[in-house]
């Protein structure tokens, strides 16, 4: 299987496109010069095939770039958000564990702000939905709570 750069593949597309618009505008002067009066239905269907030949090449391009991009294979697999809470109508606190570390990160518009660093620690997760044979009483429960009996 043959792997180009993007910046290359990128090149070589525009390269191609380029010709084919001027062996198209070229073959378009020499038919319009060549008769008094052009069709204007003919010239409706010229723009339009060289339309649906530009999408062709920008969606071949795209494709390409996205099949061939070397990028993804780069992840962030030490990195995971342990929890995080609103404290605003648009900042943040959340819990970042990278390797075996804990930072409680502070992000605001246009701001990430490290607030403390800690070791990793152990947590139990609460489950908030009940289990499914649990239902009805959980619910039960939560409207006994609500009503405050």
């Amino acid at each position: 299987m043959i792997c180009l750069h993007p910046v290359l593949l990128r090149s070589a597309l525009l390269a191609a496109a380029f010709s084919a618009g001027t062996a198209y505008a070229e073959s378009a002067a020499t038919v319009t010069t060549g008769s008094a009066v052009p069709s204007t239905a003919g010239n409706l269907f010229q723009v339009l095939l060289g339309l649906v030949v530009v999408l062709a090449l920008m969606a071949g391009a795209a494709w390409l770039l996205r099949r061939f991009n070397t990028a993804k294979g780069i992840s962030n697999a030490n990195i995971k958000i342990v929890g995080g809470v609103s404290v605003g109508s648009r900042e943040r606190v959340v819990v970042v564990e990278i390797a075996d570390q804990w930072i409680v990160v502070g992000v605001a518009p246009g701001r990430v702000n490290s607030l403390a660093t800690m070791q990793k620690q152990e947590t139990t997760l609460t489950p908030e939905a009940p289990a499914a044979g649990n239902f009805s009483t959980w619910l039960a429960q939560t409207i006994e709570k609500r009503n405050g009996q």
